[in-house]
């Protein structure tokens, strides 16, 4: 404040603030002031949190890069071109080396106050420092290692999870069906996890669009139902409680989940096929009389 000119000494500022208890509350950030305040009237401004500039955007949870983007772009006054260019150098902005110089998946959902002089690059860096903070947190590495999967792995396996589950508590079944698809030897659907929404993925559509054989029978290393294994990265960004689940699925011996209700999301998983088909038949009924299908 004094090197700015905005008050007349580090003194006068001082003593006003330890004459005023909510002093200690001053939130860092960008604040509006002028030259030559009067220490009182300049603590007055930086005490009350309202006073902040902030512009605040919220990524919610299974967005893809390119819908986060979009969004960024929609809440500054930058150019998508710009935001891409910074993807385009990986390093800049911290991306582990597990993501293999792609974004997805490792732009973290959460609620973000960026300052005026916020810029892409410090944007996205804030997202990814933010999922260093997630994988810290859920002990990534060792968890993974655990489960016998890199972490770069269980992203991808949150990220299905995320896109899958309908409702909290299926996130570790879900998740325990793609586990059970990938480790079960002598299972119908061994090695092929066959989730449409990696197919979409690789169509570059919105996910959760129905899809039509052909669109099915595209030649992607992200068609999980052509190719055994997992998709080469995340298909969306997972939060914490979708990489919790891909860490901690839930024990059962599922290998197949149908949702019956797309209004409310109710989903039930089966152990055989033919169980599968009983609950496929439900959800035939249901979309005979709902707009939902």
């Amino acid at each position: 404040l004094k090197e700015q000119g905005i008050v007349a000494t580090v003194q006068a500022f001082t003593d006003a603030a330890a004459e005023d208890p909510d002093s200690t509350g001053i939130q860092v950030g960008y604040y509006q002031m002028r030259e030559q305040m009067a220490a009182a009237d300049a603590l007055e401004i930086l005490i009350d949190p309202s006073n902040l500039i902030r512009n605040t955007v919220t990524v919610p949870e299974g967005l893809r890069a390119t819908d986060i983007i979009e969004l960024l772009v929609s809440k500054s006054d930058f150019k998508r071109a710009a935001f891409e260019k910074v993807l385009a150098d990986p390093e800049s902005i911290g991306l582990p080396t597990s993501a293999k110089g792609k974004a997805e998946g490792y732009l973290f959902p959460a609620t973000y106050d960026f300052g005026p002089k916020a810029t892409p690059k410090s944007m996205l860096t804030a997202m990814v420092d933010r999922w260093e903070q997630a994988a810290e947190e859920a002990d990534l590495k060792k968890r993974a290692r655990a489960l016998g999967y890199s972490p770069a792995e269980v992203m991808i396996v949150a990220s299905l999870v995320q896109a899958e589950a309908r409702l909290p508590e299926d996130l570790g079944k879900v998740a325990r069906v793609i586990y059970n698809r990938l480790e079960t030897e002598g299972a119908p659907t061994y090695g092929l996890i066959g989730i449409d929404a990696t197919v979409n993925y690789a169509l570059g559509r919105k996910l959760g669009v129905a899809l039509t054989q052909e669109e099915l029978d595209v030649d992607s290393p992200y068609n999980t139902r052509k190719y055994p294994g997992l998709p080469p990265g995340p298909i969306e960004s997972p939060g914490d409680a979708a990489i919790e689940a891909a860490l901690n699925p839930t024990e059962g011996d599922w290998y197949f989940y149908v949702t019956v209700n797309l209004r409310t999301g109710e989903t039930k998983f089966a152990e055989s096929y033919d169980e599968f088909l009983v609950y496929k038949a439900e959800l035939d009924v249901y979309c005979e009389t709902s707009e939902a299908c």
